[in-house]
């Protein structure tokens, strides 16, 4: 639900939220108009305290449908006393200056917006109502899909377990080296990179923590820490709720956002895991400013990935901005598919092939060469040009055994019934597709060194 003043873009905002994450988009004051009439004839006919309730009731409604939806509420249902309380909702505070706002609205036919004083004295009122219902703050469709998603980017935590102080910190070692973890609670450290994310680490997780169902694992380092500390939350007790908060950029642009959390098995990456969203993610660009140089170019590899499939040059963006844009477009593709069964699908450009030649090395080879090897073979596959592969994360092949890169594939968790399926990139944006297996050998073969 998005709450603010008159003028404060609501309406326009929430079209292009709910377009991007697939559902519909009611307004509250449209329901109201095309039901009983121009809500500045019934300000005038009932008056307001008779509209407040009114509204009241065509809001409930609106929160009560089963689909999720994307709502934008009128600026005074605020006044309505305890009305939020029994709506459940994620309520998004969208602030707008008073002057601004009188600017948009004074012209127009609302009933409350004719005499300048009267709207500042409401502006002025209203102000700690939106701030007492909101659970966040957002300016734009990307801040509001990032609050959507419970996603907080900035410097500081502030109450990182709000409500529940019986919490323990999952933490990669050598990141402990560098930052002082998040809270202080007990704390569980885990190996840096993929030797985290095995069958054994999980197991040592599962029998150290003392948590009990209301408990919550804090996921602190990179891209590998929380997918071990989510999986090992999804699965301890039946599910604990669990806090993201990624150190490396791999982390903060791709892998501490979406609820996909898992280890690896020689067989294959990812292979055993769970859909467990984080209660929260909290991405602190800072932790960037300690990341070693080859680190970095290993969150580049996701980056490029996202903005080819955003159509815009992300890795051009200082950090602050390109973390947000990259987080953001993840997150609205997450929440529009959070189980993977169609349009998240799109989000493994590249990756059937990283994860087959991280496979084949023994997972010896990082992610993101994997990843920036993959990105030139779905390009190739895709009749797409290659530059901003080639030229922002310059990969070179690998050497590693073909077969096992081969078999590997096979094993892929995309992979239906033995028929693997790519995604491709074309002049609309992503799809997958299948691809006849002598062309996908043949790509394969072009990222494995003699």
């Amino acid at each position: 639900m998005l709450v603010g003043f008159m003028g404060a873009g609501k309406s326009t905002l929430g079209r292009q939220v709910a377009v991007r994450l697939g559902r519909p988009f009611l307004d509250v004051d449209e329901e109201v108009e095309r039901a009983e009439g121009p809500i500045w004839e019934l300000f005038e006919q009932l008056g307001e305290a008779a509209f407040r309730e009114l509204e009241a009731r065509f809001l409930r409604e609106a929160a009560g449908r089963r689909e999720p939806s994307v709502i934008a509420v009128g600026g005074g249902a605020v006044e309505t006393r305890d009305l939020f309380a029994e709506l459940d909702a994620l309520v998004v505070h969208l602030p707008v200056d008073a002057d601004a706002a009188w600017d948009r609205v004074h012209d127009s036919r609302r009933p409350l917006a004719r005499d300048e004083g009267d709207f500042r004295e409401r502006y002025a009122r209203r102000q700690p109502l939106y701030d007492e219902v909101a659970d966040a703050k957002a300016a734009d469709p990307d801040g509001i899909v990032l609050a959507a998603a419970g996603v907080t980017i900035g410097t500081g935590s502030g109450n990182l377990v709000p409500g529940n102080d019986q919490a323990e910190v999952v933490a990669d070692a050598h990141v402990l080296e560098l930052h002082p973890p998040p809270l202080e609670a007990p704390i569980h450290t885990v190996p840096p990179g993929e030797e985290a994310k095995t069958v054994a680490t999980a197991e040592r997780l599962w029998r150290e923590l003392r948590l009990d169902r209301g408990g919550t694992v804090v996921a602190f380092g990179g891209g590998c820490t929380t997918d071990v500390a989510g999986f090992v939350a999804a699965t301890y007790l039946r599910g604990v709720d669990w806090i993201a908060v990624p150190t490396t950029l791999v982390g903060q642009v791709d892998a501490a956002i979406g609820g996909k959390t898992a280890i690896d098995l020689p067989e294959g990456k990812n292979l055993v895991g769970a859909f467990h969203w984080p209660a929260r993610t909290i991405i602190d660009p800072a932790y960037l400013t300690t990341l070693p140089v080859e680190q970095r170019r290993e969150g580049m590899a996701e980056v490029v990935k996202t903005g080819l499939l955003a159509g815009e040059p992300y890795w051009e963006l200082p950090d602050e901005q390109l973390v947000r844009r990259c987080a953001a477009f993840k997150a609205g593709v997450c929440l529009r598919d959070p189980h993977d069964r169609g349009p998240r699908q799109v989000l493994n450009l590249g990756h059937t092939f990283a994860h087959a030649l991280e496979a084949a090395a023994g997972f010896d080879l990082s992610h993101g060469r994997a990843v920036a090897l993959g990105l030139l073979a779905a390009l190739r596959l895709s009749g797409r040009p290659t530059d901003a592969v080639e030229e922002t994360l310059a990969p070179e092949p690998v050497l590693v055994d073909r077969d096992r890169a081969w078999q590997a594939m096979h094993r892929d968790k995309k992979a239906t019934r033995g028929v693997l399926r790519f995604v491709l990139l074309g002049d609309t944006g992503a799809y997958t597709a299948q691809v006849p297996e002598a062309d996908a050998r043949r790509a394969l073969d072009e990222l494995i060194a003699e």
